[in-house]
């Protein structure tokens, strides 16, 4: 008889369903607790008690928490992870696989920036810090003063910049030159309104290359690296609209992504170790278990560059990960727990994500009156006749209404995974899941579409091969001029 094992889900969106999958996949007998922010209708068809708290709220969950028999918690979203819900519940003897509150990398990125160029300043663009306290007396901000410091910043970079809140924004806080901003006060309206907004702002360098999301699972003494995937964050077609939480994803059939190089992976792997080593000291540090780095890259001329850190899994890249895991997912945690986590497996197989959404997100349709069901049986139909191994159906912003109808919210509503020994079979299933759907949605139709992929490795070559060595040393040395004088902006 299967050992029981008693867990507590800590759930937003697809990307928990996509864990919750595995869970339930376990040769371990799984009892499923889940705390969601809404009705979702996976969870509520797999979980042994489903509770629903809209804001997440620690407390609540921790009294959710102690009316069961806990073995141990995985918290999904990043907010509670800020806040100290691994604290919390350690208090009470739970334990939890998410980091701990000091270790939450996400609460700030000026904070990751300050750690990168301690362990690894290649790693980091060029950046300059603007802080609310610096142009604030008594109350008020001087707007002038910050102009001038913001426009003097962008003479020095000739206004190829990256503006970004301090604070995390869901993906969605950050605007880049040319692509957001066409002009000085288009970036100065969102630099502008960071800054009201509560949040310090940072402006970077911006970054020539290609993306790829790079997670691992820590059990406070080893870092295991996952498969690259790349994330698609742009609203529409052709990388064009405004940022989102991610429209879709995919992973290649090996752990790295098609126009990366070994190295490059090699190179990610050097980096965040580095970084985690700062981090853990000398000996093992429980405030590390979990997923504390999920870095997004940007491979460049002049190698890997870190966008940001994020302290839990990607979503939807983390959706491409756990259907192809092939170890058992319970057993993988226990050993984090126990810090005895070395290696995972992964079957040698591409997957592609693909979102679909509400009309209104993205700013697709600036308003949509209509009914708001949605209808997966069509979806669903599709995955048995495919079968399991082959697409996953993960709801995310959907709520599931007493009479058994779901209906759509305002952020990502489902996403297909289709899962195949090619990238073209995967995207292939994943579309076809999503033509199944019968609802008012809409979704990108290139994720991993083969000339996407094509001008992806048509760029990093170009790259590679574009800018020699005495560039890149002429570049490092400029570099190096920049960060010794950027003091007056911390």
């Amino acid at each position: 008889m299967a050992e029981r094992v008693d867990i507590l889900l800590i759930s937003y969106g697809s990307r928990a369903c996509a864990i919750a999958d595995a869970l339930k996949r376990s040769e371990y007998e799984v009892h499923l607790f889940i705390a969601d922010r809404q009705r979702n209708p996976f969870n509520a068809k797999i979980a042994d008690d489903h509770v629903v708290i809209p804001d997440l709220n620690i407390t609540r969950i921790c009294e959710f928490a102690k009316k069961h028999s806990i073995d141990f918690g995985i918290c999904c979203p990043e907010n509670p992870i800020i806040k100290g819900i691994r604290d919390v519940f350690e208090g009470y003897g739970i334990k939890m696989i998410c980091p701990s509150k000091k270790y939450a990398l996400e609460a700030s990125k000026i904070r990751q920036r300050l750690l990168i160029e301690e362990v690894w300043r290649d790693a980091n663009p060029r950046f300059f810090f603007f802080r609310r306290s610096q142009y604030s007396e008594g109350g008020r901000l001087d707007v002038d003063a910050l102009r001038k410091d913001l426009f003097a910043v962008l003479d020095d970079f000739n206004n190829e910049v990256a503006v970004k809140p301090d604070i995390p924004a869901a993906g969605k806080g950050v605007g880049v030159w040319g692509e957001h901003f066409k002009s000085r006060e288009e970036l100065w309206e969102h630099f502008i309104s960071i800054f009201k907004s509560g949040s310090d702002v940072i402006v970077e360098e911006k970054l020539i290359g290609e993306e790829s999301s790079f997670q691992a699972f820590c059990d406070g003494s080893h870092i295991v690296a996952l498969p690259e995937t790349r994330d698609y964050k742009r609203a529409f077609d052709g990388d064009m609209g405004e940022n989102t939480g991610g429209m879709g994803s995919y992973k290649d059939r090996e752990d790295i992504l098609p126009f990366m190089r070994r190295e490059d992976r090699e190179a990610e792997e050097r980096i965040v170790e580095r970084i985690f080593s700062k981090l853990r000291g000398k000996s093992r540090e429980d405030g590390l278990i979990g997923m504390p780095f999920y870095v997004a890259f940007m491979h460049t001329a002049e190698g890997p560059k870190i966008l940001e850190i994020n302290s839990r899994p990607g979503d939807p890249e983390i959706q491409n990960i756990m259907p192809v895991m092939r170890d058992d997912f319970v057993e993988v945690c226990f050993k984090m727990l126990d810090g005895t986590l070395t290696r995972i497996e992964f079957e040698k197989r591409a997957t592609v994500v693909t979102y679909a959404v509400p009309m209104t997100y993205g700013g697709y349709r600036r308003k949509f009156s209509g009914d708001m069901r949605v209808d997966l049986s069509g979806a669903y139909e599709l995955q048995r006749k495919y079968g399991d191994e082959a697409l996953r159906i993960y709801p995310g912003a959907m709520e599931l209404s007493d009479d058994g109808s779901t209906y759509a919210l305002s952020s990502r509503t489902v996403c297909a995974v289709g899962i195949a020994d090619s990238l073209e079979n995967a995207r292939d299933i994943s579309l076809d899941a999503i033509r199944s759907i019968d609802g008012p949605l809409w979704n990108r139709w290139d994720i991993a579409a083969p000339h996407h992929i094509q001008r992806s490795i048509h760029q990093m070559s170009a790259l590679r091969s574009g800018v020699s060595e005495h560039e890149n040393n002429d570049r490092r040395a400029s570099r190096q001029r920049d960060n010794d004088c950027c003091t007056h902006y911390l």
